[in-house]
């Protein structure tokens, strides 16, 4: 039995355009001549579809949809799509289609609700096993989570399913391509079956998702990989009645760094592409951060669609300016150079009077930074821009930024990257060709909005503070805990006090690409008023 995975990455909601795009994997597949075509979870209406399951008339669309695409297949074919009972009720379904029709539909028995997982939000859980006869091979149609629970698989293979097709739609986070490929292989080896998974592949909103897509012998050998991050069609050479076979395409998955900036470009390449935009604007400070986001964007979208601003103060050192100039002529990308003196001047001016008597403090600092985002903004408004916002994971955890300043934007590319792994994707990428200035790299990194001006000034080595923020961020331990690992406690509670209190900030930003297992957003739903300390 040939079968063919599918890989494609769908649009949320244009349910005409992934029709289309599951014809053309079905013709590619027909050429190629595989028996069975799978496609990932929920790629009739895109995933995740979220509050668009709300509206009678989508799920309509999406069930009016199935009968189309079924109409003109031939080849069998498994797809996911919404399923709704004459009840109203709705499920995360997967249908058998071929011959012209509907042949058998399944609901998914397992469904997440954690971390960014919703799906008892929308859907009722399926009460029956998907069991079909495909060929010679009694096989189990199963859906994403399904195939998660140890449990599942091993009922399936005491039916004596022998092939278990997976239809998945898992986002990415750094290092779970291999885990997850490694809970494949147990499952197929601790239960003697084979395993086809498909996943989908793309952007959307904040979540990248790999592709990566396998077929498994009951051996736990890799059969087949699809590549990773971008569309995909593998066929796959599938013997049920064997216990083992010899690889056919093993796609390689690549290292962690180039991982996680092919998930970054990706996301922002869909993000952008998929809402309409062709251009963004950057603020370029000369310091790694926004070194780093223009590198990917270039990467994305191509320097041409890439503008960067140059706006220098009075406390912007000509390192840093140079800086931004020889980033910009590295990458190919066009800048301005908008200098703040005027604007700011003015604003001190205006505040002179009700700020009279006081001292100078982080106030006038963070107007110098709500001068850029305002002319940021209005770059984007009269040319059709998407600002990027260029903080880290670090800096966002701890409010290490100015509300209206540099946290303006539309999207945020390294939202979910701290600063130590901003570090280790900017040395990555140089080694790819050289891209960003090794002064930006090499530098103290600096707000420069007064003179002489480090982050460790403020903040804990990035070292020390990343260690802090991953234990308490991602993976929600205490202050006991977090000292019991070595660190000072007055370290550790004066940085808890800081994420906490920047939550209130954190909502009103831009949202960006997960590349963690625990993100800011879907993720991580702290209450802003909260007086649980830590």
């Amino acid at each position: 039995m040939r079968i063919a995975l599918a890989q494609v990455n769908p649009i949320v909601g244009d349910i005409d355009g992934n029709m289309a795009l599951i014809r053309e994997m079905c013709e590619r597949a027909r050429n190629q001549g595989a028996d069975v075509v799978v496609l990932p979870e929920l790629v009739l209406t895109g995933y995740p579809p979220e509050d668009l399951l709300a509206k009678p008339h989508f799920v309509s669309r999406n069930l009016e949809a199935l009968q189309e695409v079924a109409h003109g297949c031939e080849i069998p074919t498994l797809l996911g799509f919404v399923d709704r009972d004459e009840d109203g009720r709705l499920y995360n379904a997967a249908a058998l289609i071929g011959e012209g029709r509907v042949k058998h539909v399944y609901h998914k028995r397992n469904l997440p609700n954690y971390g960014v997982f919703d799906e008892r939000r929308y859907f009722e859980q399926g009460a029956v096993d998907g069991l079909v006869a495909l060929g010679d091979a009694d096989a189990a149609l199963t859906v994403c989570e399904d195939i998660w629970i140890p449990e599942t698989v091993s009922r399936l293979a005491g039916d004596g399913v022998r092939l278990v097709l997976n239809i998945s739609a898992s986002p990415f986070h750094a290092g779970k391509g291999i885990s997850r490929e490694e809970m494949l292989r147990s499952r197929a080896r601790d239960n003697g079956v084979w395993i086809a998974y498909c996943n989908i592949v793309g952007g959307q909103d904040e979540l990248v998702f790999d592709g990566r897509s396998v077929v498994i012998s009951p051996d736990g050998t890799v059969v087949g990989r699809a590549s990773s991050f971008c569309e995909d069609l593998l066929v796959v050479q599938v013997d049920p009645g064997r216990e083992s076979a010899p690889e056919q395409r093993v796609e390689p998955m690549g290292g962690a760094e180039e991982e996680v900036y092919t998930a970054l470009t990706l996301g922002l390449r869909d993000y952008i592409n998929k809402n309409g935009f062709t251009d963004v604007v950057i603020g370029l400070s000369g310091g790694i951060d926004s070194a780093l986001t223009a590198a990917v964007a270039a990467d994305s979208l191509g320097p041409q669609h890439v503008h960067g601003v140059l706006m220098p103060s009075r406390y912007s050192s000509e390192g840093s300016v140079n800086d931004s100039r020889e980033l910009a002529d590295m990458l190919g990308i066009a800048t301005l150079e908008l200098p703040i003196e005027d604007p700011f001047t003015s604003m001190l001016g205006t505040l002179e009077s009700a700020f009279a008597g006081r001292p100078t403090d982080v106030t006038e600092e963070n107007l110098q930074a709500r001068v850029r985002g305002t002319l940021l903004m209005a770059l984007s408004n009269k040319f059709g821009w998407l600002v990027l916002a260029t903080g880290n994971k670090s800096e966002l955890s701890v409010g290490y930024s100015t509300l209206y300043g540099d946290m303006v934007g539309g999207f945020a590319p390294l939202k979910d990257v701290f600063k130590t792994r901003v570090y280790a994707l900017a040395h990555w990428r140089n080694l790819q060709g050289p891209v960003i200035p090794e002064a930006s790299i090499a530098k103290p990194p600096s707000a420069e909005l007064r003179p002489d001006q480090v982050d460790q000034d403020s903040l804990p080595p990035y070292d020390v503070l990343d260690a802090v923020l991953t234990s308490y961020v991602e993976l929600d331990r205490g202050v006991a805990q977090i000292v019991s690992d070595g660190h000072d406690p007055a370290l550790v509670s004066r940085v808890i006090r800081m994420v906490d209190a920047s939550e209130y900030k954190r909502r009103q930003g831009p949202l960006g690409i997960k590349i963690s297992p625990k993100a800011f957003g879907k993720d991580r739903r702290v209450p802003i008023t909260n007086r649980f300390g830590g």
